[in-house]
Parts: C-alpha cells; sequence; structure tokens
C-alpha cells in the first residue's frame, strides 16, 4: 500500500483525493493537511469530505505527518505549493503538485529541490489534456503557417489567468516553431490592436459560473480551420489522474516529472 498524504484535504479536490483513495487497493490515506486557521482542523476528514469516518484527522504540521508517507499529493496554491515541497524534499519523500499559477523563479526553485526528492508537477493532471498535448506538436508541425488562437475558460472562483494548461499548449506551439511563448504571446486584445502578426498566439480567458475546464485550441488557415477541444466534466478526472501520478512517481528516482514522462509518446 501506499501511504498518501492529502494537501488542501478540506478543498474541492481534496475531498475528491480523499473519496477516491478509499476505493483505491494501491492506496492509504495516512494524513489530511489544510492551513492552521481552517476551522475544520481536527474534524475526521472522510466526514468532511462526506464518505463517512476514515480515521484521519485534519492537521495544519505537515512535517509531524511526513514520517507516515510515501507521497504528498497538493492541490492548494502556489505559495503553500511551494512551502509544502521544501519540507517534502527535506524529509525527502515524493509529490505530486497539481497546483498552478507559479512563477518562473518559483518553477525554478521546484526544479531544484526535485534533484532531492521524485516530484511530480503538472498543470493538468487530465489524461485527455495530456494526449491533446501530444497531438498538438504533431498538428503544429503540419500546420506551420496556419494563425494559432487558444480559449480556456473556468469557473468564476479560480484565481489565475490564463490557465497554466492554456499556457502550456501556447508553449508547446510556440516550441515546435522555433520560438519562445514570452516572445510570441498575445494576452486578449482590445481596441484598435492592429492586423493580426504571424507568429503571435493569442490565448483568452473566460470566467463563468462553474466550468470545470475547457480548452480550445483554434489553428485558422485561408479557406479553413481545424480546433482542437477538450472539455472536462467532472473534477474526478484531474482527480485519477493525480493518483495514477502518485503511483508512477513512487517509484522514480529524484527529479522533476510530468504527465509527457508518464503518459506513452505518440
Amino acid at each position: 500500500m501506499i501511504r498518501t498524504i492529502v494537501i488542501g484535504a478540506p478543498g474541492k479536490m481534496g475531498r475528491r483525493l480523499v473519496d477516491l483513495i478509499q476505493s483505491d487497493p494501491e492506496l492509504t490515506l495516512t494524513g489530511a493537511v489544510a492551513h492552521r486557521t481552517h476551522p475544520a482542523l481536527g474534524r475526521d476528514v472522510g466526514e468532511i469530505a462526506g464518505v463517512g469516518v476514515v480515521g484521519v484527522p485534519l492537521q495544519s504540521d505537515l512535517t509531524k505527518l511526513l514520517p507516515q508517507a510515501d507521497v504528498v499529493i497538493d492541490f492548494s496554491n502556489a505559495e503553500a505549493s511551494l512551502a509544502s515541497l521544501r519540507l517534502v524534499a527535506a524529509a525527502p519523500r515524493a509529490m505530486v503538485i497539481g497546483t498552478t499559477g507559479f512563477t518562473a523563479a518559483q518553477r525554478d526553485e521546484i526544479a531544484h529541490m526535485s534533484q532531492r526528492m521524485p516530484c511530480f508537477l503538472a498543470p493538468n493532471m487530465s489524461i485527455g489534456v495530456n494526449v491533446l498535448f501530444q497531438l498538438l506538436r504533431r498538428a503544429a508541425v503540419l500546420l506551420p503557417n496556419y494563425d494559432v488562437e487558444i480559449i480556456e475558460a473556468h469557473h468564476r472562483t479560480k484565481v489565475d489567468a490564463p490557465s497554466g494548461t492554456a499556457l502550456r499548449l501556447g508553449a508547446i506551439v510556440a516550441e515546435q516553431r522555433g520560438q519562445t511563448l514570452d516572445d510570441v504571446a498575445m494576452y486578449g486584445r482590445q481596441g484598435i490592436v492592429g492586423r493580426r502578426t504571424d507568429p503571435e498566439i493569442g490565448i483568452q480567458a473566460i470566467r463563468a459560473g462553474d466550468i470545470i475546464g475547457e480548452h480550445t485550441v483554434i489553428f485558422g488557415g485561408m479557406g479553413e480551420r481545424l480546433e482542437l477541444i477538450h472539455r472536462t466534466q467532472n473534477r474526478d478526472t484531474f482527480a485519477h489522474g493525480a493518483l495514477r501520478a502518485a503511483k508512477w512517481i513512487v517509484q522514480q528516482p529524484p527529479g522533476l516529472y510530468s504527465m509527457e514522462d508518464l503518459l506513452p509518446r505518440l
């Protein structure tokens, strides 16, 4: 059994992870963590998740729980994830991070700390989205002169924009074209912006209601367009991907990994 700690356990993703771990024969939940000011501290995390008593109280001190774990799964926020990663790297234990919104400097720190422990970082844990990444590479090569626009839509409470997935989609296209996303990205348009330039990659963000996640990549040519679309219908998509990553990462040597390492390549 792979001993697992969930950080951000009272959140939407955390509750789904707690539920799914309970029904997974390869995993056992040994810890659940929340911020030190969370009102549910001390309560059984199974009750918080709506799955009944599981014998694991919600706690705030990750350090005390790490000796009882093989892997830590984190879906909190960028700063909290980075703070937890420092503790996990010192233990060391394996870690799966599904958080988005990291700065370039934070990503550099993650890469540095992963030299001491196996770390799995993915902007989107969905298997379908990661298949989309592979398809996008082929399309970017086969359609080198087509305009590329990326549209992402998420729920109204998402705090970062564009999504980490949208940025990864843009980076993949840029890489295949010998560019860097920072040089060619166009984030939204307003006013008299002038003619679209040939190299730019447009990225637009929508925030509305309870949309879980939608990503569309448009390749626009003269007289035709190709659209690659992924829609997430429930959060279990991300949770199942994270659990698959947890089972895989505990078998890896220290280093920084992603879904692109876990899945077979086309």
